[in-house]
């Protein structure tokens, strides 16, 4: 038996999120064929390593290089002699480009190196910072391929960061979308239970500025029917999003359980996902809720528009702010029939487009690729 390749990660964070949780189903996906070293810069956010698999081969690593701080020789050199212990080094977003520019550095012995971006902080949410557009494009012509999740974020890689067609592949986040076809669990999110007398909106995020959950409340609030509202996730914007709450006057329809595992067990609960974000390019969590069967009210960031059913396309506001937003979902808070229909659409195109058995077997590709004769992943 051939020797499991070595992979190391370079993550800013590995708590629970898109790239983590696509990284972790890559990890399961290829098995007792690699073994993986994983860096969180952030120490001890690292909840996602709860859903890497029985068997699967990880470690932690220990007082790796520092992956953040002013630009240093010195520490591009340390983090390139850390990445020559490995066969294939995976950096995910700006918390790694500097394991990237490390490469273009201290190029010599160095191993092929993949980096994956898939968003923008709140930093970067109304724009790209020029300086860090400069940084990326030197550091990324040391990248033997660039992968990202959107059609948005493949026009800014050739356009601002002027990445050659040949390094950029984009490939959509997938999902195991039969596992959101099943019942949900009725106890799954703690302290709801669901009545059938009112509409659940729901959505999941990281309680972050970027995600805009204040807007969300607040078009909540503007909203004519009966509905509970459940945000999903953790953060330090729970104490706003909780104040709006109050401000509507809808503190007593809010539900906020924290971060919760496996959302397969419990998105099938929500009658419609709400997106409230200025900055998404490709979210798991819409195509979560599409493969649970259900219509998505959303503001109109990343491939958002494209990725829901055509039947789905008048639900995307067609600007940002509350009551875009709020007319939006107002119409299937209404309608159970339209909802049903919706989402009957968005399961379909989930289940056709964005099933991780392609998302794999394309990542599976591209690694042994770049990899040459040094390792498989089959």
């Amino acid at each position: 038996m051939a020797r499991p390749v070595n992979i190391l990660h370079l993550h800013s964070t590995f708590d629970l999120g898109g790239k983590e949780a696509r990284a972790v189903r890559l990890m399961n996906a290829f098995g007792d064929k690699a073994r993986h070293t994983i860096v969180s810069s952030i120490p001890g956010a690292l909840s996602a390593r709860q859903s890497i698999a029985t068997g699967i081969t990880y470690e932690i690593a220990q007082n790796p290089p520092p992956l953040t701080g002013r630009p240093s020789v010195a520490r591009y050199e340390a983090i390139a002699a850390y990445m020559r212990r490995f066969d294939l080094v995976l950096t995910y977003n700006w918390g790694a480009i500097d394991g990237v520019m490390a490469r273009r550095v201290f190029a010599k012995g160095s191993p092929p190196l993949v980096h994956h971006e898939d968003g923008f902080n709140a930093d970067e949410a109304g724009g790209l910072k020029v300086q860090r557009n400069v940084y990326r494009r030197i550091a990324l012509a040391a990248a033997d391929a660039l992968v990202v999740p959107s059609e948005t974020l493949e026009v800014i890689a050739h356009r601002q960061w002027k990445q050659p067609a040949g390094r950029v592949h984009r490939i959509a986040n997938g999902i195991d979308t039969a596992r959101y076809a099943t019942k949900p669990d009725p106890k799954a999110i703690p302290g709801f239970v669901k009545t059938g007398k009112e509409v659940v909106i729901g959505t999941l995020a990281g309680l972050r500025e970027v995600k805009d959950l204040t807007t969300l409340v607040r078009a909540a609030g503007g909203l004519s029917g009966r509905f509970r509202l459940v945000i999903v996730g953790e953060g330090p914007e729970r104490g706003r999003i909780a104040q709006a709450a109050a401000a509507m006057g809808i503190a007593d329809r809010l539900v906020m359980p924290g971060f919760l595992d496996r959302p397969e067990r419990f998105v099938g609960l929500f009658d419609l996902l709400a997106m409230s974000s200025r900055s998404e390019q490709f979210p798991i969590s819409v195509v979560e809720a599409m493969a649970a069967g259900l219509p998505i009210a959303s503001t109109p960031v990343g491939d958002i528009p494209r990725m829901v059913a055509v039947e789905n396309q008048p639900f995307i506001a067609e600007h940002g702010g509350e009551v875009r937003l709020r007319d939006a979902i107002q119409p299937l808070l209404l309608d159970a029939d339209l909802r049903c229909r919706v989402g009957a659409a968005n399961q379909a195109k989930a289940r056709t487009d964005y099933d991780e058995k392609q998302m794999i077997v394309r990542y599976r590709a591209l690694y042994e690729v770049v990899m040459g004769k040094a390792g498989s992943l089959t």
